[in-house]
């Protein structure tokens, strides 16, 4: 059996769509707290004071898009600016995920946040160590 080498590009667009899916399942399980359902049946989301509107619902949607366009990123733009746009997009949803941990307690969502900051750690290390042409 051979092992062939996956090309860079694709490696990352794995990460990309593999944290998309943790983003995406992590927000659904929330769905089965009790706090959680009760905020949304008053129209905030819990603990935060935000109220579930049209604004809140435009910045939830601003916030993930990025993530969801560098797995086309990932594919389609040149080296040079797919590397720097995965370490900068990557480093940023590390931070808001590690800020979004702050006074949080239920075990899913630690291991969650912590999966997704490890995917997102790696999208960073693959797009730094982003082999040269000759290497």
């Amino acid at each position: 059996m051979i092992d062939t080498r996956v090309d860079v590009k694709v490696v990352l667009c794995g990460l990309w769509v593999s944290t998309l899916f943790v983003f995406a399942y992590v927000d659904i399980f929330g769905f089965f707290r009790a706090d959680v359902i009760s905020g949304v049946l008053a129209g905030e989301v819990s603990g935060t004071g935000f109220a579930v509107d049209q604004t809140f619902l435009l910045l939830t949607t601003l916030y993930i898009a990025p993530a969801a366009l560098m797995v086309v990123v990932s594919l389609l733009t040149r080296a040079r600016v797919n590397r720097i746009a995965n370490i900068g997009v990557g480093l940023f949803y590390v931070v808001t995920v590690a800020a979004t941990l702050i006074g949080e307690s239920w075990i899913y969502y630690l291991v969650g946040s912590l999966i997704e900051m490890a995917l997102l750690l790696a999208v960073v290390r693959v797009a730094w160590t982003w082999p040269s042409e000759g290497g």
